[in-house]
Parts: structure tokens; C-alpha cells; sequence
């Protein structure tokens, strides 16, 4: 019988001492915690759309014949509603099982042991993750103090190991977008520029019509914050036909359940409402940020995501945090080099809006 001192020493000694990523926490667990029902919690730490999903989804789900039977490994009329949803043609088009699943599978396809991949934080935390699970090594490039990337910063550490340049736009947690004129820079590399456009839904803007005319352009996108789908895993990316036709290749046959899929299919069909449910949150986060700004001890971020940074000046954020958590409000709390003191909040419905700014004036 193998000892377990001989399972450790057959384990990838890189993978040892990774940090694990820090996810959030589903709400009957939070709910047990502060012994608060679960209908009173507030969440506000995980991005999700506080509305859900549509209802002919919701539907669907209910009514749909087939989960015994395995879905469709090439995702044909997946991609082919995503086809006119995007503007570009299914073949540049892969569907995931959230775009982590296709972050992971990009670095497999490009990465050698030891390969470099540029990470500009502060920014989503899969990027080195997936870099340490695929055995590349991440080289960070601060972003400006407006959180805007550092173009110079980046060429300079640039050399023949850097396979991926990893960008989010708009930034988590900073709300920021990168102009299409820094993209295009980037691009310019010759490394593959990864565009992470998660929250690109309240931004109004992508740069997916660019992918046909850039070989290294990949665009990623998410059915978990817009359209309410963040439980079932559901993203997508836009990539070169050449990429598109390798991670094919190299996906599990099976990512996508068939849940997820009929998910899609009926949220599209219903994308007027979901439009609707995006301009309530945008509306929402303008008057969110309104009303943070009023606090003296805050300092609120711009986004054009569907959650606000905010840097708390009189050092407390922790103890803020852990006050609103026994309030049953639950907020993101950082408290890294580059984040100092900052809570980041997720946009909800009026009445949490009016409930948290109620709370933070009580707390301070």
C-alpha cells in the first residue's frame, strides 16, 4: 500500500505551495453562519445579477425531455444562436463551462512548462490560478494608480517565454475598461491577448469584431453576470478559427450540460427582457456609486461593470466587512498590496442599495 508521504512525493512539487483561489461562498452557507434565513441575506460580494435568470428559462428547464442523454460535444445550435448574438460566425465561437473552464484550456493549448503569462493587477484571480495549475509561470505588471494597464510596463517584460497577455475589460475589481487602442498595441506583440470581457454587457462595449483580423486576439465572454446563469457554468469565447478548431480538439467532449445549453438558447430568445434587467442595474450602479460617494470616508471608483471598488480612507474595511457579514450584508473585502483596505461592491436591487447605505452609516 502507497504511503501518503509517497503520494506527496508524486505530486507536481509546483502545485505544493500554489495559492489556491479564494471563491465566494453560496448563500445557505452564509445564511448558517450569521444564523440569518437565507431570504434576508444581502449578497453583494459575487458580481451575480440580483434579478436571475428569465423566467422562459426557468420554464424550459423544467419541461425539457432529454437530460438523460448526453448534450452535444460540438455545441452546433449553442453556437449557432451565439452566432447571431455575437455578429461573427460559429466558427470562431466555443462554449464553456464558464469562461474559467476556457481560460484554463487556452493556457493548455500555448503553454510549456515554465512559459510565461502576464497578469496586470489588480484583476481576476483565475489568471495566475490557471497559470500555476498548467505549469506556467506568471510574470505581474502592475496597473497605474488609475488602474489603467501599464503598455510600457508589459513590452518591457515581454520576451520569447511570454506565450499570453491576460486583460479584463472591464477590470475586476476596478470596473475600468481598457481602451481598443491599447489592445491593438498589445496585439502588436505578436503574444496571444487575452480580452476577458465578462462584464462587457454593462459596458456597451466589446472588441470581439477585431478576432477575424488578429490572429492572437481572444475575446471571452459569460452568461453568469447578465443574464442570471451563474449557477449552471455557462461562458464563451470568440476566438481565431485556427484557435477555435484546436480547443475543440483538446476540450472535454462534454463541457457544456445540456441544462446550460437550453439555458442559453431560452435567454436569448428572451433578450429583450434580460436588455431590460441590464439598464436597472447600470441605472442602479450610477445610483449606488451616487450614494457611496456621500460617505466622507469612502472613495468610490467609476465602473462599467456591475459592482463598485470602494478604498476605505479611515482604515477599517476589514471591520466594516465583518460588520455589514452580521447584518446579513455581505460584501468583497480585499486587502493586498495593491487593494489596501478596499471593499468591492456587487450592484443589487434598490431596496439593498438603500439597505447597505443605511448600514454603513450606522457602522461609521
Amino acid at each position: 500500500m502507497i504511503s501518503p508521504e509517497n503520494i506527496e512525493q508524486l505530486v507536481r512539487p509546483k502545485l505544493k505551495d500554489m495559492k489556491t483561489y479564494a471563491p465566494i461562498e453560496p448563500t445557505d452557507v452564509l445564511s448558517q453562519r450569521i444564523e440569518i434565513p437565507a431570504e434576508k441575506v444581502i449578497k453583494l460580494d459575487g458580481n451575480e445579477n440580483p434579478y436571475g435568470c428569465s423566467s422562459k428559462v426557468k420554464r424550459a428547464l423544467a419541461n425539457y425531455a432529454y437530460y438523460h442523454l448526453y448534450p452535444d460535444p460540438e455545441q452546433r445550435e449553442l453556437r449557432k444562436v451565439l452566432e447571431e448574438y455575437v455578429g461573427l460566425s460559429s466558427e470562431y465561437i466555443i462554449a464553456g463551462s464558464g469562461s474559467d473552464e476556457l481560460i484554463d484550456l487556452v493556457l493548455r493549448l500555448f503553454l510549456e512548462p515554465e512559459d510565461k503569462v502576464t497578469n496586470c493587477p489588480p484583476t481576476f484571480g483565475m489568471y495566475p490560478f490557471s497559470t500555476d495549475v498548467c505549469g506556467g509561470k506568471i510574470v505581474n505588471i502592475l496597473r497605474r494608480q488609475d488602474f489603467s494597464i501599464d503598455i510600457a510596463a508589459i513590452k518591457k517584460a515581454l520576451d520569447k517565454r511570454t506565450k499570453v497577455i491576460f486583460i479584463a475589460s472591464p477590470n475586476n475589481p476596478s470596473g475600468n475598461l481598457t481602451p481598443e487602442s491599447d489592445v491593438l498595441e498589445l496585439l502588436d506583440t505578436g503574444a496571444i491577448v487575452v480580452i476577458d470581457e465578462a462584464y462587457s454587457e454593462f459596458s456597451g462595449t466589446t472588441v470581439a469584431p477585431l478576432v477575424p483580423g488578429y490572429s492572437n486576439l481572444i475575446v471571452l465572454r459569460t452568461f453568469s453576470k447578465w443574464a442570471g446563469l451563474a449557477g449552471l457554468r455557462i461562458g464563451y469565447g470568440i476566438f481565431p478559427i485556427n484557435i477555435a478548431e484546436y480547443l475543440m480538439k483538446i476540450k472535454q467532449p462534454y463541457n457544456v450540460n445540456t441544462a446550460a445549453q437550453v439555458a442559453v438558447l431560452e435567454s436569448l430568445k428572451d433578450i429583450d427582457y434580460l436588455r431590460s434587467v441590464i439598464k436597472a442595474i447600470v441605472d442602479e450602479r450610477e445610483r449606488l456609486l451616487i450614494k457611496l460617494s456621500e460617505l466622507d470616508w469612502l472613495k468610490s471608483y467609476p465602473s462599467q461593470a456591475n459592482f463598485i471598488l470602494c478604498s476605505v480612507l479611515n482604515g477599517k474595511a476589514k471591520t466594516i466587512h465583518q460588520r455589514l457579514q452580521r447584518k446579513g450584508i455581505f460584501v468583497r473585502y480585499f486587502d493586498t498590496p495593491e487593494l489596501n483596505d478596499c471593499l468591492r461592491i456587487s450592484v443589487g436591487k434598490p431596496e439593498h442599495t438603500d439597505t447597505l447605505i443605511a448600514a454603513l452609516k450606522e457602522i461609521c
